[in-house]
C-alpha cells in the first residue's frame, strides 16, 4: 500500500495555506505576495529540483527567510533522500510553527512521508496521528495514516481509517482501493470486490482498483478476468507505474502457470 502514497511529495496542503497570508494591507501585503510566490517557487522547485532547491533555501535563510525558507529547505532533503534528517525537521516545523492548524498539519503529514521512506513506520504513524489531532476528519491525511498501518500489517486499523475517509469524502477512489487491499488481507473478499467495483465506476482507469480487480479474480481462479483487468491496467496506465510493473509481473506468472 506504500506505492502510492510516497507519489504525493513533496508539495503539500501547506502552500495552499501559505496563499492565505495574503490578507494585510498597503506595503504589508506587497512584501507578502513577494514572500508568498517565493515559497510556491521553491516548493515547486524542491518537488523538481532538489539540490537547486536546497541551495536557494539555504540562501533565503541566510536573508532571513524566516519559517518558509526552512520548510522548503526540509522538503528539498526529502528530494535528496536524506528522509531522516527531512523528517525531523519538518517535525520541528510543526511543534514551532505559529501558522494555521493545516499548515502544522501539512509539516507533520511531509515528515509522515519522510519516515516512511526511511522505513521507520512507527515515527510515521506518530506524526500522522499528531496531524490528526489538529484535522480530525481529514480525509488525506487519513489515507496517509491507513497506508502507514497497512504497511505495518495493521489492517484492521487501517479499514477503520479508509472507512472514516471515506465518510467525510466518498467518493475518494484512491481510499476505496486501499481499503479493498485491506480487506483483502483479512480475507474479506466480498467486500474488496465492492470497493473496487466502486473505485471503477468513479475511474474505470484507476491503475491500483485494476491491479486489485486483477489478484481478486485470481484468488476466485479466475484467470481470464484476471488477465483482461492487467491487460487494461497496462493500456491505460503509465508503462514505468508501479502498478504497471506488477501487472506485467502477474501477467508473466499467469502464463508460466504460477
Amino acid at each position: 500500500m506504500i506505492a502510492n502514497i510516497v507519489r504525493r511529495l513533496p508539495l503539500s496542503r501547506s502552500l495552499v495555506a501559505a496563499a492565505a497570508l495574503l490578507a494585510l494591507p498597503g506595503a504589508a501585503a506587497a512584501q507578502q505576495v513577494t514572500e508568498a510566490q517565493m515559497y510556491r517557487d521553491c516548493m515547486r522547485l524542491a518537488a523538481e529540483q532538489p539540490k537547486e532547491a536546497w541551495e536557494k533555501a539555504g540562501q533565503w535563510i541566510g536573508l532571513a527567510g524566516g519559517e518558509p525558507a526552512r520548510h522548503c529547505a526540509a522538503v528539498a532533503l526529502i528530494g535528496l533522500e536524506e528522509y531522516r534528517e527531512a523528517a525531523e525537521r519538518l517535525e520541528m516545523l510543526a511543534v514551532t510553527s505559529t501558522r494555521a492548524e493545516a499548515v502544522r498539519a501539512g509539516m507533520l503529514a511531509q515528515a509522515a512521508q519522510a519516515w516512511l521512506l526511511d522505513g521507520n513506520t512507527e515515527r510515521a504513524y506518530a506524526a500522522q496521528t499528531t496531524a490528526l489531532e489538529l484535522l480530525p476528519e481529514d480525509p488525506s491525511l487519513l489515507i496517509d495514516r491507513a497506508v502507514t498501518l497497512g504497511t505495518a500489517k495493521n489492517f484492521n486499523d487501517a479499514v477503520a481509517d479508509l472507512s472514516r475517509a471515506l465518510t467525510a469524502a466518498p467518493d475518494r477512489e484512491d481510499a476505496l482501493v486501499y481499503r479493498a487491499t485491506a480487506y483483502r488481507y483479512l480475507d474479506q473478499l466480498d467486500l474488496a470486490r465492492a470497493d473496487v467495483d466502486r473505485a471503477l465506476s468513479l475511474d474505470p482507469t484507476s491503475p491500483g482498483a485494476l491491479l486489485e480487480k486483477g489478484i481478486l479474480a485470481r484468488l476466485a481462479g479466475d484467470d481470464a478476468g484476471a488477465r483482461e483487468a492487467w491487460k487494461t491496467l497496462l493500456a491505460t496506465a503509465a508503462p514505468e507505474s508501479p502498478e504497471a510493473e506488477l501487472a506485467r509481473d502477474n501477467i508473466a506468472r499467469l502464463e508460466l502457470g504460477n
